[in-house]
């Protein structure tokens, strides 16, 4: 992978129909090591619901809501590293060992640097991780999603690419893009 993308992310078959009609997602690789995610979701806005703002801390459940999320894993490893970022400000980190199986041991990772911006119709997430915070590893794995609540409550599932027939956006196959660190 180069060092920057432009990625549309693709709702689950089975998604409910979504307010949002467009996602995209921007991965880009600053000189200090860092990753920089940027996501776009343009639709009906006033029909997604969309956490409101709360001071930058670590928080359960993101995913539940509206929120984006990068999975992160080694080439030739089963574990990964699972990020969620709400618009909200609040985060999640998450070590997994292997498919859904967490990690017995935390370990302290820089937070990430999320800012939100609303322009009419598009909302735009923007989220940076640290070097420190991305897995050991010269060739990175990345599978890239976002969860959108509608305002009656249902929710979409959008990613890069969906292996199953049901939305699990831990499925390593779904990890489809390769970043070599530089």
């Amino acid at each position: 992978m180069n060092a920057r993308h432009t990625l549309a992310l693709r709702p689950h078959p089975q998604t409910p129909g979504s307010p949002i009609t467009e996602l995209n997602a921007e991965l880009r690789q600053r000189p200090d090591g860092a990753l920089h995610l940027h996501f776009e979701l343009r639709g009906a806005l006033e029909r997604v619901l969309v956490p409101a703002p709360r001071a930058p801390a670590a928080a359960d459940g993101l995913w539940a809501h509206t929120c984006c999320e990068a999975f992160i894993g080694v080439a030739g490893s089963a574990a990964y590293r699972e990020f969620n970022f709400s618009p909200s400000g609040r985060w999640a980190i998450y070590d997994f060992d292997a498919y859904r199986a967490r990690a017995s041991a935390a370990v302290p990772l820089p937070p990430p640097a999320i800012t939100l911006e609303r322009r009419g119709d598009v909302l735009a997430l923007d989220a940076v991780l640290a070097p420190a915070a991305l897995p050991d590893g010269a060739a990175l794995q990345i599978g890239l999603a976002t969860v959108v609540e509608a305002a009656d409550g249902t929710l979409s599932y959008w990613a890069l690419h969906h292996p199953g027939a049901r939305p699990d956006f831990h499925h390593r196959d779904a990890f489809t893009l390769t970043l070599l660190r530089r």
